[in-house]
Order: C-alpha cells, then structure tokens, then sequence
C-alpha cells in the first residue's frame, strides 16, 4: 500500500493552495470531491457544516485513498479532519492535483 505523497504537514509545498484553502476551505473540499466524481458545490456546501462537514470530507478522503492504494481507515480519516482539517484538505488536493498534472504531461 502507498502513502500521500506530501505529508500532513506540508502545506506550505503549494502556498497559493494553502493561501485559499486557509480563507475558503469549502473552495477546496468542494474541488477535491469533484476529482473523485462527485459534486463540488454538494460537497462545498456539506464541509461547512460542522460533524456533518467532518464526515463528509472524511468520506472523499477515503475515496482518495482508494484511488490511490493509500492506506488507512475511516476512523482514521475523521481524526485528520477533526483535529488538523486544513492540512487534511490540503494534503488531498495535492493529492488530487499531482495526479491530474501527470495526465497532462502524458497527454
């Protein structure tokens, strides 16, 4: 099994990013779900909402970790979400960005 290719902390990698999703995380989480097919203004709107937001990002997390061959849980990904969430958006739109990137490149 992989693992994300920033880590958790390394927000800082991609300063515009952290920059926006700082100020407008609903922005980002909504991005994020659409790159694993689901809809960016449901899940923009869902991550504002308190333990409803945490599940939901929780849950296109986990979806980004499927994807991947990352590994983790659940659990897991509501821990990320509850106690570090910005670095958690960040890390997947990262994620998310460095794969759509490549199939730039390659086309």
């Amino acid at each position: 099994m992989g693992e994300f290719s920033n880590g958790l902390f390394g927000c800082f990698n991609n300063c515009s990013l952290c920059i926006i999703t700082y100020f407008v995380p609903c922005l980002t989480a909504g991005k994020n779900a659409e790159a694993v097919g689901e809809s960016c203004c449901v899940y923009g709107c869902l991550s504002i909402l308190g333990p409803v937001g945490m599940w939901s990002r929780s849950k296109i997390r986990g979806k980004i970790r499927e994807s991947k061959g990352i590994e983790g849980s659940f659990m897991n990904d509501c821990l990320m979400h509850w106690f570090c969430a910005i670095c958690a958006l960040i890390q997947e739109a990262q994620e998310v960005q460095g794969v759509q990137q490549q199939a730039m490149v390659r086309e």
